[in-house]
């Protein structure tokens, strides 16, 4: 119920806001109600992402072909199993589902809308190349996203964004072809011309702060992960992935709930979901 009162707070206020500014900006005046506008937006936008993130986890397993740990068949995933129960417990979390997914490349990722049912999944790949320790630091990194409520945080964060693009882009759109701003009609080729532009313009802008955030997570998911297992074992696992060069990614929107996330060079920098291992890896050190 949290979570849902925390995306209802977050919708009306997403809603005032925009209000707010079309007013100032003469939107809201008798004859140019932007009213209809602002609610359509805030439901494609928040609407759309909330639903992503109720459906995450069963989106997640059929994504990544992962196969949940109902009764563990091996001394390894009994092992896995005892870890992130352990962890869970030191997190004051539910115990998550438990899964592994096939994929030569070390990852993993968590998923789940509630932080009491979620989803922690790592490849076999990450199982073959990392021993017990750095595998322990790995889970703890993952539960700490859970704990943290980063996959709702995101959820609403990119929610937000949407509503906010779709607003603006009909904006940009109405002052360059009158005919189409107020009441929510549709101008000419002007119009759409310039709604399309605005789409693509402000949507890279949107996709830089999701991301910015995204990275910040995962410096703090790191801390945990070093709190939960141990900071020679966290940086052990971020230093064995360093070593791998370009690790395979995760399908689609799982990318962002990775492990890792590929190696970003330049300008690409700003549309990564995970910092640089190494700045990564310093940021771990230098905390020791």
């Amino acid at each position: 119920m949290s979570r849902i009162a925390l995306f209802l707070a977050t919708n009306v206020a997403v809603l005032l806001v925009l209000t707010l500014i079309l007013g100032l900006l003469g939107f809201n005046q008798p004859g140019r109600d932007a009213t209809p506008l602002i609610f359509f937006a805030a439901l494609m936008g928040m609407g759309g992402s909330f639903i992503s993130l109720l459906m995450s986890k069963s989106l997640a397993r059929r994504a990544t072909g992962a196969v949940p740990i109902v009764s563990p068949a091996s001394p390894e995933e009994a092992w896995l199993v005892d870890t992130v129960r352990r962890q869970a417990e030191r997190a004051g979390i539910g115990m998550p589902e438990v899964a592994i997914f096939p994929s030569s490349s070390p990852n993993a990722f968590a998923t789940g809308a509630n932080r009491n049912d979620a989803l922690v999944a790592v490849s076999s790949g990450l199982l073959q190349h990392m021993d017990e320790d750095e595998v322990e630091a790995v889970l703890g990194h993952e539960v700490s996203h859970v704990a943290n409520g980063d996959m709702v945080t995101l959820g609403l964060i990119q929610g937000v964004v949407n509503t906010f693009v779709l607003v603006f882009a009909n904006l940009a759109a109405a002052m360059v072809d009158r005919r189409g701003s107020g009441e929510g009609s549709r101008g000419g080729p002007g119009y759409f011309a310039t709604y399309m532009l605005a789409q693509v313009v402000l949507g890279f802008l949107a996709t830089m702060i999701v991301m910015g955030f995204s990275r910040w997570r995962e410096f703090r998911a790191d801390q945990g992960g070093a709190e939960q297992a141990g900071r020679h074992k966290m940086i052990a696992a971020l230093r064995r992935l360093k070593q791998i060069a370009d690790p395979e990614p995760l399908p689609g929107q799982m990318d962002a709930f990775g492990i890792s996330s590929g190696v970003p060079h330049g300008l690409k920098k700003l549309f990564m979901s995970h910092p640089p291992l190494e700045e990564r890896i310093a940021r771990l050190e230098s905390r020791s």
